[in-house]
């Protein structure tokens, strides 16, 4: 008998976001320690850093689906979910990447500056008034802040041109860019209220780690990836599932 859709709510999202990553939290630590450790990385180097951010992003969505799957009957292991991921994560990162250099370029070319569009692969002045920061909130925040600003960039590009959906549904249902952005529009246009919920939940929380806690930068990229599978998972494999005859 074919049961009635249910629409998520962001609350559940959220919530089951947390359990999920708290069920295999020594996973999400190094990982998180991983993402850390390239955000340093990049800060001497905005295209590194934005390619690494974005591509450790969409990678942390594949673990996320390994972490659910080691609940289930048919469980994979990590390699797989690595292997499979990091493909579709380097495309997405790369357009990302080219996006914001086009951006970046022109900017600087309508200023007059067009000597800052090389400091885009390598910014080695980055320490020349900046030595003097104090605390480690500020260090973390000098340190970040490009990878919040990042999250925010990706989070209008993806959801102005790709969909939120589409990275997922091509990752786990193997669909096309077409078929899995008209799926992911589609289920848009059903579940508005939570999708909106949840994208001015991550603007917040980037605009809060720019700010008040940059530290956290790392588990924020780690909370999103968690999000975006979840909120695929409940859309597109439970209510799928449940409106089956």
């Amino acid at each position: 008998m074919r049961k009635p859709f249910k629409k998520p709510k962001f609350t559940e999202w959220l919530q089951q976001a947390l359990v999920l990553l708290g069920s295999s939290y020594i996973l999400w630590i190094i990982y998180g320690l991983l993402i850390s450790i390239l955000l340093v990385i990049g800060r001497f180097s905005p295209a590194f850093g934005i390619f690494s951010s974005i591509s450790s992003l969409f990678v942390g969505v594949g673990l996320a689906k390994y972490c659910d799957l080691k609940k289930s009957t048919a469980p994979v292991n990590l390699y797989w979910a690595v292997n499979k991921s990091i493909p579709l994560a380097v495309l997405a990162a790369s357009s990302i990447v080219v996006f914001w250099f086009i951006f970046m370029a022109l900017a600087s070319l309508l200023n007059g500056e067009a000597h800052k569009i090389g400091q885009f692969f390598l910014y080695l002045d980055l320490l020349n008034g900046n030595i003097k920061l104090q605390t480690t909130r500020e260090l973390a925040g000098w340190l970040f802040s490009y990878a919040n600003v990042g999250l925010i960039f990706m989070l209008l590009m993806l959801n102005t041109f790709v969909g939120w959906f589409t990275h997922a549904l091509m990752l786990f249902q193997d669909l096309s860019f077409t078929e899995a952005k008209e799926k992911s529009t589609y289920a848009f246009g059903r579940n508005q209220a939570s999708l909106y919920k949840l994208w001015a939940f991550i603007f917040f929380e980037a605009l809060l780690c720019s700010s008040v806690t940059p530290l956290l930068t790392p588990v924020l990229y780690i909370l999103v990836s968690a999000l975006m599978f979840i909120s695929y998972k409940s859309i597109f494999e439970i209510n799928t599932n449940s409106s089956d005859d």
